[in-house]
């Protein structure tokens, strides 16, 4: 027996409800977080391994009040973060029932893998891009001026970082996405691919904080990999589509 569809009063509730346990969730995290923000800060300072150069071997804060704003803006964050599986999940079983099969299926397997690849970017960013980048940016000029790093405009610059790498990162499953709704296909995506090319480093040279090629090209490489991998998932993703197509055409002839 089907279900009867609710109301628009039920509906409100029911996002009501959802939108109050997200945020209470969220509040959770963000309060665990902030128990732990010297640990979450640490972790940050990780890819800044020239911090041991600078007196003290540590950044510094030059308001009375900037450290404690670090600490609430890291455990918001990390709260955040945190949290974006159970909001996803509540998200999902709200617009669940107003989607057919197909796309239901679509979405609960989306939504995982965007997560997997938000926190490959963020890696990839942490382990590979930063250290040298920081490294770069310590040292240039160090003969001629000291660097007193404070510490919350490198927090700021890192969940910059951090934020975009993971965005990147999503492109093949948003040009997948966009595939499956009929706004890009393959052919196309190939037939853009050198402008593709000269995005990417464009794109470096927004995000890398350094002007040096090497940083922007630690960028770009793999903004290059992601959208060759994103015409092959889409080629993948509409064989089916065109297979059935060619069947058609077959027939009518």
């Amino acid at each position: 027996m089907k279900n009867r569809p609710l109301s628009l009063r039920q509906h409100i509730l029911e996002l009501r409800r959802r939108l109050f346990w997200s945020i209470a969730v969220l509040f959770v995290f963000t309060v665990a977080a902030f128990v732990f923000n010297e640990q979450i800060i640490r972790l940050l300072l990780g890819p800044a391994k020239g911090f041991a150069d600078l007196p003290n071997g540590k950044p510094v804060f030059t308001e009375l009040t900037e450290y404690i704003g670090v600490a609430m803006k890291v455990s918001l964050y990390t709260g955040l973060a945190a949290s974006i599986p159970f909001i996803l999940y509540q998200f999902v079983m709200f617009v669940a029932p107003g989607l057919t099969r197909t796309e239901r299926r679509y979405l609960f397997t989306l939504i995982p893998a965007s997560i997997l690849s938000f926190l490959a970017g963020a890696a990839f960013g942490y382990k590979v891009l930063f250290p040298p980048a920081i490294n770069f940016l310590l040292h240039y000029g160090s003969d001629v001026a000291v660097p007193l790093i404070r510490i919350g405009s490198y927090i700021n610059l890192m969940i910059t970082l951090l934020l975009w790498m993971g965005i990147i990162f999503e492109m093949p499953l948003v040009l997948f996405f966009l595939s499956k709704i009929g706004i890009v296909s393959y052919k196309f995506l190939a037939r853009q691919r050198r402008w593709a090319f000269l995005l990417a480093f464009v794109v470096g040279a927004i995000i890398t904080p350094t002007f040096d090629p090497i940083n922007q090209t630690l960028v770009a490489v793999p903004i290059i990999v992601l959208y060759e991998v994103s015409i092959w998932l889409v080629w993948l993703g509409t064989r089916k589509k065109r297979r059935a197509l060619r069947t058609q055409l077959e027939g009518d002839a």
